[in-house]
């Protein structure tokens, strides 16, 4: 491999490593926002039709969103009857965008 070749490879590379170091420094909050629910939902343990059901969170009910993972869904950690569960819920459960 000549050494111009070599030199550009290596800066693509440097840069390729820049920019994905300022993609993820963007992100300012990582921490669980609260947010009460609107209406009743289940909080599912995947994201699928047949993903199971892990509890009924009744209206009123603060939930942590911990991530917005699609244009559907969101991450949430609840708890019912001492129990914590992480799992997803519609994010229709909320009043508002997310």
């Amino acid at each position: 491999m000549n050494k111009p070749v070599l030199f550009v490879s290596l800066l693509l590379l440097a840069a390729c490593s820049a920019a994905k170091d300022d993609g993820s420094a963007s992100r300012s909050n990582k921490a669980p926002v609260a947010h009460n629910t609107v209406v009743d939902c289940t909080l599912y343990d995947g994201m699928k039709k047949e993903s199971a059901q892990l509890m009924v969170i009744t209206s009123g009910t603060e939930v942590q969103v911990m991530d917005t993972v699609d244009q559907y869904f969101v991450k949430v950690r609840a708890t019912n009857a001492g129990k914590t569960e992480t799992g997803y819920m519609y994010r229709t459960c909320f009043k508002g965008k997310r």
